[in-house]
């Protein structure tokens, strides 16, 4: 295993209706703010309850968004960012990006033993079963 965690990177267009409250989400990022190492893009920091995004249900915290009614967001400074979301309208077409983490197949539970590296099993186990052998040997005779 080398530490790596590797993604599973999937694209999606989501329709929002602005609501009372705007769009229901804060957005970190661009290029004077990375909120990445080495990429200027706008990420999505906070669904607000009960606003448009959480409604929908489909953004996340975390999801890059690619561009706003078809306009693209590489390259844009924090302030110019906000000033486009606040400026699209009623109806807004996101193109979102999201990262999944990917593992392997099937779903492994929190504390499934199939998660644990074998060394960290068997090192325990045949340290007791020499403890009970030599407590064996010691003791048979009392037995």
């Amino acid at each position: 295993m080398n530490g790596r965690v590797d993604y599973l990177v999937t694209e999606e267009e989501i329709n929002l209706t602005r609501g009372p409250s705007g769009l229901g989400f804060n957005i970190v990022g661009g290029t004077d703010q990375q909120y990445v190492s080495n990429d200027s893009g706008i990420y999505v920091s906070r669904i607000k309850e009960n606003g448009a995004a959480a409604l929908d249900g489909r953004l996340q915290e975390g999801d890059k968004i690619l561009s706003v009614n078809g306009q693209d967001l590489k390259n844009l400074l924090h302030q110019d960012a906000v000033d486009l979301f606040r400026n699209a309208g009623y109806a807004v077409s996101l193109r979102v990006q999201h990262r999944v983490q990917n593992g392997p197949i099937g779903h492994r539970g929190e504390g499934d033993p199939s998660g644990i590296p074998i060394f960290m099993v068997l090192v325990p186990v045949f340290a007791l079963t020499m403890v009970a052998a030599w407590a064996f040997m010691r003791y048979r005779q009392q037995l």
